[in-house]
């Protein structure tokens, strides 16, 4: 693989969109709750903290391997490689995806992001709606939504998220994509040390802990939102909650846009980082 003049204008792309996750500078209403957030926390026992959040990531390794085990997702990894072979006729296997360009993968992903932003949409309105079945499921929705949009993102542009390393990598992808915009920088750095101690491409030797009381700012905002659409689910129109499906289907768009545009970021950077080693 050549480098062209496509590859550094991409390069130079995600090198400005990292800048600015290290200028982001936090308002004093954030700083405001994040000080209440540290505090709550910091009055619970250590024991019971560190319980909490292996149930969390325990959570989140069982919802992988079920995603993995799925037939849609087999589904999902065989119309990726069908769609890059109309590209390129010799691509077999989710290692040969490396052989297409990354305008080519980046349409390939563009489909698949586009569609998850879409789901998380429809998933937004139901919630609107203010039944509570819908409201008990949107967390867990959109979880599944969110992680699936980054697996299919790594598996495009060449990771096979089947063995233990990309495994662990794009669920650290997911978990720092949905932390707030004051920690994506920290968390970039750690998704870059992992790949600098990287020295099989099976294995994973980094931290494997990946959720902390910062991880649930997320699920609060969701929390917030349920708030929100259930003050405003009685005003209708046509006997529609316009307002408060408005408010579900923008927040939850919003949300996945952000995750998968981190995500297909950190795969352009690894996949242009591959290119230039070669």
């Amino acid at each position: 693989m050549t480098w062209s003049d496509r590859d550094e204008q991409i390069w130079q792309g995600v090198e400005e969109w990292r800048h600015t996750l290290y200028e982001y500078e936090a308002n004093d209403l954030e700083n405001t709750y994040v000080k209440w957030l540290d505090q709550a926390f910091q009055s619970l026992p250590e024991e019971v903290q560190e319980k909490f959040f292996e149930r969390i990531d325990g959570w989140l390794f069982h919802l992988h391997s079920l995603l993995q085990g799925s037939q849609i997702q087999n589904d999902a990894r065989e119309r990726i490689l069908t769609t890059a072979r109309a590209f390129h006729p010799d691509i077999n296997s989710v290692e040969d995806l490396h052989l297409l360009n990354i305008d080519q993968l980046h349409y390939i992903a563009e489909q698949h992001a586009g569609r998850h932003r879409l789901y998380s949409f429809i998933q937004g309105g139901a919630v609107g709606t203010g039944g509570i079945v819908a409201i008990g499921s949107d967390l867990p929705a959109m979880t599944l939504i969110n992680l699936r949009s980054v697996q299919l993102i790594a598996i495009t542009y060449g990771f096979d998220v089947q063995t233990p390393f990309e495994m662990m990598t794009s669920l650290k992808v997911f978990h720092a994509a949905t932390l707030p915009a004051r920690l994506q920088a920290e968390a970039w750095e750690e998704l870059m040390n992992d790949l600098d101690r990287k020295e099989l491409d099976y294995f994973y030797s980094g931290n494997d802990t990946l959720t902390n009381h910062s991880f649930l700012e997320g699920p609060l905002k969701h929390m917030m939102k349920a708030t929100v659409i259930t003050m405003f689910r009685k005003k209708k129109w046509s006997g529609i909650p316009l307002i408060s499906m408005g408010i579900g289907a923008g927040v939850n768009y919003r949300f996945t846009r952000n995750i998968t545009n981190y995500a297909e970021k950190f795969y352009q950077y690894r996949y242009l980082l591959k290119k230039k080693g070669e």
